[in-house]
């Protein structure tokens, strides 16, 4: 999934204690808990309350590459991919089933894959490169297999959410032909963003992000989307919390900038939003981001 290198402005680079603060969401919403909580109850109702088929393989990597599908209750239905957060390093996919239901009700089949946490072990260890090749994995079995769940395997959005809009960010540009050649070109339709990060050099310089995703100078540009040409076919949403810390804003206005509006026609914030109430506004049927996920399922 290399691409080639761009040429863009940088953050305060230089300022270890800067970055910090513009990063560490945790710190910056002392309430983060709550949120995990939550999510993680609502989860395991979902679960339990609904048809689902949990912990299928999509490849040979144990836990680290399973994934859980919630079909649709229509054959054809369109299919929404959603790949949770965690900075690479954090959460699991069944903290994030609470998203299935918003959009199975509008009659979409829903795969949440999992995938392998930074930096793993010293016999076994995980960069973000690695969890994108998981992905386009999940991804591909996803595009064999969905029918059989009711979904459309040429109606696949990816959406995610922090490390996971990266993800979904780097799967719209994925030349998939290099994946398998008996691909679809656009095996991706479209993808959502949700409080995405695009240029990963400001993480590396980071202390506290540095010391688990272990990312080298010669790493970034071929992990960071906004240094990517900007795909051919589909179109990436971009979002982000409007009281988010002023660097995911940037990061959000940056793939906008990187890729242009074509390939980036939605690129905004949602008003008294912060990093994890934002995930709440996407399952929301009554709000402006559920309708956007839901405009591309349509399209």
């Amino acid at each position: 999934m290399d691409r080639r290198k761009k040429s863009l402005p940088k953050p305060r680079l230089h300022d270890a204690d800067w970055l910090e603060r513009m990063y560490n969401n945790r710190a910056l919403v002392p309430d983060f808990n709550d949120y995990f909580t939550r999510w993680t109850e609502e989860s395991e109702r979902v679960r339990q309350a609904q048809p689902c088929t949990i912990d299928l393989p999509y490849g040979t990597g144990g836990e680290g590459e399973r994934l859980d599908v919630f079909p649709a209750d229509v054959a054809g239905a369109p299919v929404l991919v959603f790949i949770h957060g965690g900075y690479w390093r954090a959460l699991d996919k069944h903290q994030h089933s609470f998203i299935a239901p918003a959009f199975t009700r509008q009659q979409v089949c829903v795969v949440i894959p999992n995938y392998a946490l930074c930096p793993g072990t010293d016999e076994s260890p995980v960069t973000i490169a690695h969890i994108a090749m998981q992905m386009t994995r999940a991804l591909e079995w996803t595009w064999r297999h969905v029918a059989a769940y009711g979904g459309d395997p040429r109606r696949i959005t990816v959406a995610g959410h922090s490390a996971g809009g990266h993800l979904a960010a780097m799967l719209l540009a994925c030349d998939w032909r290099s994946v398998a050649p008996d691909l679809p070109e656009r095996l991706v339709r479209n993808a959502l963003s949700i409080s995405g990060l695009f240029d990963l050099e400001p993480l590396r310089r980071a202390p506290s992000f540095q010391s688990s995703l272990h990312l080298t100078p010669d790493e970034v540009p071929r992990i960071s989307p906004a240094l990517w040409p900007a795909p051919a076919d589909g179109v990436l949403f971009s979002t982000v919390g409007g009281d988010e810390s002023p660097e995911f804003l940037r990061q959000n206005r940056l793939i906008r900038r990187a890729w242009g509006k074509r390939a980036v026609p939605v690129c905004e914030a949602m008003p008294g939003r912060q990093h994890f109430s934002v995930l709440d506004a996407l399952v929301d049927p009554a709000h402006a981001l559920n309708a956007r996920a839901m405009d591309l399922l349509r399209a």
